[in-house]
């Protein structure tokens, strides 16, 4: 009889909720018709990792009055431990279903700017949660663009091995149809993150204007 050697042991996450750190200092949104109204629910980015949604993220949150939360940030404060290290010690499957608990958590906070890590709106469970307590804005970037952006980078475990280009456009093709799901979607250019933030608080405003309710509103 052969013996399946143990698995590693379930990743312990700290359930309670966690205080955002102090943003870096960023320059001030500028006065504008935007300027002191405030977004009335959560808005979540979604988006492959270059995508820009934690720059743009930041910029969005201060136009619409709310606070910023990076999901990924989030995770490691919840498991002590940093995205990749999760990945290494407990992998994958282990990483998801942390990130399904900590954005289910999340979700339930009152409207801030949520960036989702990449595989987050995947999970079936999550992005039901996020279609009934959010707005969803998919950043679409091509693939040059997230090339260039995530070169270097070693904070990223899918891309840490192998041919990185190819993994991202592997990515590309199994994730953009779900993440064409999202309420609203925006194209991800060159653009200063906070010209992105501009068309995506506009994008928001006009998707709330043709709904009925906020979802959080219309939930039970």
């Amino acid at each position: 009889m052969s013996v399946v050697p143990p698995g590693p042991p379930a990743l312990d996450i700290d359930d309670s909720p966690t205080h955002e750190a102090p943003p870096p200092v960023e320059p001030p949104a500028p006065a504008g018709p935007r300027a002191g109204r405030a977004l009335p629910c959560t808005v979540v980015l979604v988006g492959l990792m270059g995508a820009g949604k934690t720059c743009v993220g930041r910029c969005l949150a201060k136009l619409a009055g709310v606070p910023f939360v990076d999901a990924d940030a989030e995770i490691e404060a919840a498991a002590r431990l940093s995205i990749s290290e999760i990945f290494a010690t407990y992998g994958e499957a282990e990483f998801r279903a942390t990130e399904r608990r900590v954005m289910a958590r999340l979700l339930e906070r009152p409207p801030l700017v949520l960036a989702a890590g990449g595989g987050a709106f995947m999970a079936d469970e999550t992005r039901a949660l996020i279609a009934r307590r959010a707005v969803s804005v998919w950043l679409r970037a091509d693939l040059e663009t997230l090339v260039a952006r995530t070169a270097g980078r070693s904070h990223r475990p899918l891309l840490n091995s192998g041919d990185a280009r190819a993994t991202l456009a592997a990515l590309m093709e199994r994730r953009y149809p779900v993440y064409a799901t999202a309420d609203v979607t925006l194209d991800a250019t060159d653009e200063p993150p906070l010209a992105t933030a501009r068309r995506a608080f506009d994008a928001v405003r006009r998707h709330l204007a043709h709904s009925l309710s906020c979802p959080s509103e219309s939930s039970p």
